[in-house]
């Protein structure tokens, strides 16, 4: 028997073979994807409770079998939220807190990423040893002396002063954040283009930068989460009903509730504005983020 008839008649026990190995690999194909299916709703469905409760009565959401569908529902729950102008001013210091933290904290981190990563200079490892010291430090523990320290630079109740905390809050993980992005990028790229005739700058704005984009918005997103969530360091520094970030005017706004019996449906209201900036800020940056912490994880 010649090679090419043996090849002939072992082709079709390769083909079968592959197909009966393909066969467990989509079954298991299968149940991990029902799997992550049931997991992004288990995940969603409390989203979801929130915006079904949101446009539901209080009558309603008071009985003991729960309602899944806003059948009959309405938007008088966020019509009684914008009955008080303190959320729209709320609003416009969490915008403003949060804009102010996330701009400084990329100007900083990415100053400092790129001089750690790019650079060797004296001091160098104890400056990285330091970021990751100040990272550890629980901020529960420094709340007396930021208020001090506010205190005496009369930024107690101000926007300034709020954003500086969150800003020294988020600078040292943003930092450890862009290192691996710029690390990942090769100092060969800017050598190249410095050698067709541009400058140091040129070469960096042009080659290097454009390539940090997904790593800026990635820290971006996570300084904006935290500026925009955050509530005990708010609570301590703005003691002004006039001066509230959105976390704090909600809690005000269930405490106010909670004196003529809670109203479960504008509460699940307020709490749906508060979380829609979020939401829209994601979905504006997502592609951009998910590219930023891949290459993140495997940068650097």
């Amino acid at each position: 028997m010649s090679r090419a008839d043996t090849r002939s008649m072992t082709a079709p026990l390769a083909v079968v073979r592959q197909r009966g190995h393909e066969r467990p690999r989509r079954r298991t194909r299968t149940i991990l994807g029902a799997l992550a299916v049931i997991l992004a709703a288990v995940w969603a469905f409390p989203v979801y409770w929130m915006l079904n409760s949101a446009l539901l009565p209080n009558v309603v959401l008071e009985q003991t079998r729960p309602t899944l569908l806003p059948i009959g529902g309405s938007l008088k729950n966020f019509a009684a939220v914008f009955a008080d102008g303190s959320f729209l001013r709320a609003l416009g210091i969490s915008l403003a807190v949060a804009g102010i933290a996330v701009v400084c904290c990329l100007v900083f981190a990415f100053l400092a990423a790129l001089a750690i990563s790019r650079f060797r200079f004296r001091g160098r490892r104890s400056f990285v040893l330091a970021v990751l010291f100040i990272q550890m430090l629980p901020a529960e523990g420094m709340f007396i002396a930021q208020y001090k320290l506010m205190g005496s630079l009369n930024l107690l109740n101000s926007v300034i002063g709020v954003s500086i905390i969150y800003i020294a809050a988020v600078v040292p993980f943003t930092i450890w954040m862009l290192r691996g992005f710029v690390a990942g990028i090769p100092a060969e790229l800017e050598e190249a283009a410095m050698v067709d005739g541009l400058s140091r700058t040129q070469a960096f704005l042009r080659i290097t930068f454009p390539l940090l984009a997904p790593g800026l918005v990635a820290s971006g997103v996570y300084a904006f989460l935290q500026a925009w969530n955050e509530f005990t360091v708010a609570l301590v520094i703005l003691q002004d009903s006039s001066m509230q970030t959105l976390p704090l005017w909600l809690r005000g706004f269930i405490q106010q509730s909670s004196s003529r019996a809670i109203d479960w449906g504008e509460v699940m209201a307020a709490s749906t504005l508060v979380a829609v900036p979020v939401i829209i800020f994601f979905l504006f940056v997502q592609g951009r983020m998910t590219s930023g912490l891949v290459s993140g994880a495997v940068k650097g």
